[in-house]
């Protein structure tokens, strides 16, 4: 299947980034003085593009609960944010190291290092600012949960952890099991919180809860392959990252362990698994067939 404009994903895509971004727009501090130059930093980063794959899993897994909209944009918004931070400090020199993010300079060439360290870290405190505000879910309960789940995904197992397991990747052999555990770790860990999140708000009962965490937990691991499939193979400009980075580096991925037809294979088979997860929901969940097609697609 060709990735084009009218593709029922980019469609679906577009209309939730939009959404999220003037929700973003809101939310974003306004200076009164000096701080003026990191929330710029904020801005500039969050404003850059981007598909929105993790705010449009939490959009979509909300609309399958009956949560109402302004709600899930709030947890999509914070989404955004978390994601955004990990981007910010993952480009910095002392991480990944890179120039370019989303088709243009990171943040810490656009401002510098310690504004882009600061910029990731105010991301971060207000993704969480708006999972605790009201608008988010009149249930205390419910915020809490959101709190809790967000915060293992992005610690030392989750996110936090995976990026030492990246940095650590390229002086050290690893396995496919230890692979595999780190991109469910860095990638995968906020992936399946955004779709667990819309369960959480709507209340879900459990049957159906795992069925999206199962979804959320295939196209996490699949997308991570298929971006190590691009790293290989992929163009910096077409990417809006430096290709080439992994292999330069010496790092282990499954497309180097693998190889790139196995590595395919390997991504082919999370995406059917996922599918079956949302058979629960029939027609409401097509949204949701359209990106795990779209994710599998981006390396064809």
């Amino acid at each position: 299947m060709k990735i084009t404009n009218d593709n029922p994903a980019m469609t679906a895509l577009r209309r939730t980034a939009g959404q999220v971004e003037e929700k973003l727009g809101k939310l974003l501090p306004r200076a009164v003085d000096l701080e003026q130059r990191v929330i710029d930093a904020m801005d500039y980063s969050l404003m850059a593009g981007g598909k929105r794959i993790r705010p449009f899993l939490v959009m979509e897994t909300a609309a399958l609960f009956g949560v109402g909209e302004d709600s899930a944009l709030m947890v999509a918004a914070a989404v955004e944010c978390a994601h955004t931070y990990s981007l910010i400090h993952d480009d910095l020199p002392c991480m990944d190291d890179d120039d370019m993010r989303r088709g243009q300079p990171s943040v810490h060439k656009q401002f510098d290092e310690a504004t882009a360290v600061l910029a990731g870290d105010a991301l971060l405190t207000l993704a969480f600012e708006i999972l605790s505000d009201e608008r988010t879910h009149m249930d205390a309960r419910v915020r809490c949960e959101l709190i809790s789940f967000m915060a293992r995904a992005l610690g030392v197992n989750g996110m936090v952890g995976g990026q030492m397991f990246d940095l650590l990747a390229e002086n050290t052999e690893l396995d496919k099991i230890r692979i595999t555990r780190l991109q469910r770790m860095k990638t995968g860990a906020l992936i399946v919180f955004s779709g667990e999140a819309g369960a959480i708000l709507g209340k879900a009962e459990e049957r159906r809860r795992g069925a999206i965490k199962g979804y959320a937990h295939d196209i996490g691991l699949a997308f991570q392959i298929v971006d190590d499939l691009l790293d290989e193979e992929g163009v910096s400009e077409e990417i809006g990252k430096t290709a080439g980075k992994d292999a330069a580096a010496g790092k282990a991925t499954l497309v180097s362990l693998l190889g790139a037809d196995q590595a395919r294979t390997k991504a082919d088979m999370l995406i059917n698994q996922a599918l079956q997860h949302l058979e629960v929901f029939g027609d409401k969940a097509e949204n949701l067939r359209h990106l795990a097609k779209f994710i599998i697609n981006r390396a064809s």
